[in-house]
Order: C-alpha cells, then sequence, then structure tokens
C-alpha cells in the first residue's frame, strides 16, 4: 500500500477507498466516489468559513500560524520592514525576486507615471455626500475606474493586464486621499511624483497652500512600514473574494472593489478601530483588572488579540510596537498607548489569556499610530486597502495563470424541504 495514500472505510457500506495525498492535501473531489449506491451525488467536505479547506495553490506569502512566521515570496516580515521599501516589496510580490536598482527604478516609473486621475474621475468623487464614508467612496470609485480603461477586460493581455496593475497601484493612494479631503471638505491635492510612494501620499492628504509639500521622514517612513506589514496576508476574506470574483474572468479594477467590500468589514479591516474604542472605554491603567475580569466573565472581547491563522506572537505586532515609539517622538504621545502596553503586559500574564493562545496582532497598535498621524477611524479600512492592492492583485493573477482554476462555485447541504406542489391561493391556510 502506497504511504502517500489515506485508507477512508465508509462505515455505511463497509467499503474501503484510497485517496491520494499531495502536498498534505486530498482533493475534494477524490471524496464524491464514496457513496451508497450509484445514483448518491457523493460525500462532501462540509467546512462553514473555509476553516481548513485549500482552495489554490500559491507561492506568494507562507505564514506558520503556531511558530509566529510571515514571509513574503520567502524573506521574513521583519527583514523586509527594516531594509525595504514598500514599493521594493511590492515587485517582491509582484515578481517573486528582489527587484536590482534599474528594476526598481523602472516598476517605480511604470507606476508614478499613472498617479493622476482622469478629471471626470473627480466628477464622480464630488457627487458624494459631504460626511459620506471614506471607504464607500473608495469601493464605488475603484469599480467605476473599469469604465474609464474597458481594454481591463483583456485579462489575458500580458502587456494590457501589467499596465492596469501598475494603474491601480497608482491610483489607490489618490482615490483614497480624495476621499479623505473630500470628508474634511478641502479642496484634492493633486499628486507629487518627486516624492516617494508613502510621501506622495502623505503629500496628497496633508498638503495645504505651501507651494512643495515636505513630508515628515519619520511619518514618512513609518507608513511605509506600515504599508509593508499589510502588503499581502495569503488568503483572507478579502483576497479569497479578489480570487473568487476574478474567476469569473472580471476586470481587476472590479475585482479589486469586491475585495474592499469584504475588507470594509469590521471583522477584517475595521479591527484596529475596535481596538481603539476598546481602549477608550478602558480610559485608564488602574481599570485594566476589572476590564480584564469582564473579559473572563464572558462581558465582551479582548480586542486586538488572538488571530483566525496565528497562535502565537503575530510578528507584525512586535515590529509595529517599534514603530509607534518613533511615530510618537514626532507627533507627541497618545495616551492611549500606555493602556495598550499595560494592557499587553498583564494579558500576556495571564494564565486565561496564555492558555488560549491569545495574543496581540498588528490590529493592537495600528489603529494607535493611524490616529497619532492624525487619520480618524473611518479612515482605517482605507489605510488598510491601499498597501493590500499588491496583494490582491498579485494573487488575482496568480489565480488567472493557473490552469487548474475554475470559475469559484462552491457546494451547499440543503435542509431545506423536498419537492412539493404548487397550492393556489385561495387554497392556503392563513
Amino acid at each position: 500500500m502506497p504511504n502517500d495514500t489515506l485508507s477512508i472505510t465508509d462505515n455505511r457500506t463497509g467499503k474501503t477507498y484510497e485517496i491520494p495525498v499531495v502536498d498534505d492535501t486530498i482533493r475534494a473531489m477524490d471524496l464524491r466516489q464514496i457513496k451508497v449506491n450509484a445514483g448518491d451525488f457523493g460525500l462532501m467536505p462540509y467546512d462553514p468559513g473555509y476553516t481548513n479547506t485549500a482552495a489554490c495553490k500559491s507561492r506568494i506569502t507562507f505564514i506558520d500560524g503556531d511558530k509566529g512566521i510571515l514571509e513574503y515570496r520567502g524573506y521574513p516580515i521583519d527583514q523586509l520592514a527594516e531594509k525595504s521599501t514598500f514599493l521594493e516589496v511590492a515587485y517582491l510580490l509582484y515578481y517573486g525576486e528582489l527587484p536590482t536598482k534599474e528594476q526598481l527604478q523602472t516598476w517605480t516609473n511604470a507606476i508614478t507615471t499613472h498617479t493622476l486621475l482622469h478629471e471626470n474621475t473627480k466628477g464622480f468623487m464630488g457627487g458624494f455626500h459631504h460626511d459620506a464614508h471614506p471607504m464607500g467612496m473608495f469601493i464605488s470609485t475603484i469599480a467605476a475606474l473599469s469604465t474609464f480603461y474597458p481594454e481591463a477586460k483583456d485579462i489575458f493581455n500580458p502587456e494590457t493586464r501589467l499596465r492596469q496593475i501598475n494603474r491601480l497601484m497608482a491610483k489607490v493612494p489618490t482615490v483614497a486621499a480624495f476621499a479623505f479631503r473630500h470628508q474634511l471638505g478641502m479642496p484634492y491635492a493633486y499628486p507629487d511624483n518627486d516624492l516617494s510612494y508613502s510621501g506622495n501620499f502623505l503629500n496628497m492628504l496633508f498638503k495645504k497652500t505651501e507651494v512643495k509639500f515636505q513630508p515628515n521622514p519619520v511619518l514618512e517612513r513609518a507608513l511605509d512600514v506600515l504599508f509593508i506589514l499589510h502588503a499581502d496576508h495569503e488568503q483572507s476574506c478579502s483576497t479569497s473574494s479578489m480570487r473568487l470574483v476574478g474567476s469569473a474572468q472580471t476586470d481587476p479594477y472590479s475585482c479589486l472593489a469586491a475585495a474592499a467590500a469584504a475588507l470594509y468589514g469590521p471583522l477584517h479591516g475595521g479591527a484596529n478601530e475596535a481596538v481603539l474604542l476598546m481602549l477608550q472605554e478602558i480610559g485608564s491603567k488602574d481599570r485594566i483588572p476589572e476590564f480584564i475580569q469582564k473579559i473572563k466573565n464572558g462581558q465582551g472581547r479582548l480586542m486586538g488579540f488572538g488571530h483566525r491563522v496565528y497562535k502565537n506572537y503575530d510578528p507584525r505586532a512586535k515590529i509595529i510596537k517599534e514603530t509607534a515609539d518613533q511615530v510618537f517622538e514626532v507627533t507627541g504621545r497618545n495616551p492611549l498607548l500606555d493602556i495598550a502596553i499595560e494592557l499587553e503586559r498583564i494579558a500576556l500574564q495571564d494564565e486565561y489569556f496564555v492558555k488560549r493562545r491569545l495574543y496581540p496582532n498588528v490590529d493592537f497598535y495600528s489603529g494607535i499610530i493611524y490616529q497619532a498621524m492624525g487619520f480618524p477611524t473611518e479612515m482605517f479600512p482605507v489605510l488598510f486597502a491601499i498597501p493590500r492592492t499588491i496583494g490582491w492583485l498579485t494573487q488575482w493573477e496568480e489565480m488567472l495563470l493557473d490552469e487548474e482554476q475554475k470559475i469559484g462555485r462552491p457546494r451547499q447541504v440543503y435542509l431545506g424541504p423536498t419537492q412539493r406542489d404548487y397550492v393556489a391561493m385561495h387554497l392556503r391556510s392563513q
């Protein structure tokens, strides 16, 4: 009997099946042969939330949640955050290798060429109410861009596809910044391609009447690090949405809007806002023990702790904590930081949380940093979407070029009524 198989005995029939095991997986379709009789549909795996279902094979991001490991194309996230720029990491994610100096310059130029938005896009965004949520504006505008670039539907043309990727990488910060200023009632600030990717974004956000905006280098670097940490995270809800919509061979703008819509949800891109609300609710360090006891009693959740994937300390959280110290030297110390640090210290020593392997995740400190930099909580998911754009696009193209991929179409377990005859209106009981 081969070692790389799984033997399954169906106790309903007594039959035994040999299922091939490849890369520690079995194919769900191999289970279909397991039937009580020939007319059966066959066995299906039932997995709400896809907690243990591999929907694709990928070479982009590796996560070992038990060991707290996150790698882009094999490179540890801490090394990239320390030594790279965001556009360099974006190149790595898309092309699979770190760029040479010339390759990075070509990549950067290809993106900065497209930072401006069509003037009609400004009119479209101007039609939103003054207090429209920035993420709602972002999702709608990205989707609308597909109408400006109908060539994007030619998704199997490599040159056309790369041009749309460059466009989206360039225009996403511009759309985000315009949404930010729209909410404030400020005129839109145009891109400055002399600045870095993060520096230009800060320019479009905060430029006032000065001729040339000069971003603070500490904040510029901090934003770059945050962008690196959020660039990709394997098959998250939003990435899976990008792949699922893309499996219908939809254009990348519409796919990205769908991914951003998934990110909009409070269980995904809004988690760091929930952390801020929790810290504000606690109010002071001396109230932390009382708050933790409430959590133990089942009254609420410890936001920013624990993760669907990580059962160890989220490696991104360690980096963000260091970045926070640098940011606060410029902006002044956010009073919520002291509460966060003390809360983390107590929770990591408490058997209740240690036993449940609840460690700080990336959201625990990121919201505090964004708030210190002058962002309202409504902007948090938008700030998440900017760097995740390259991850979404890379995953989308990988899916597109995968010969095994088909249009996404999950099965269901039907539990409704069996076939019945139509009842005329006058015969129906009240």
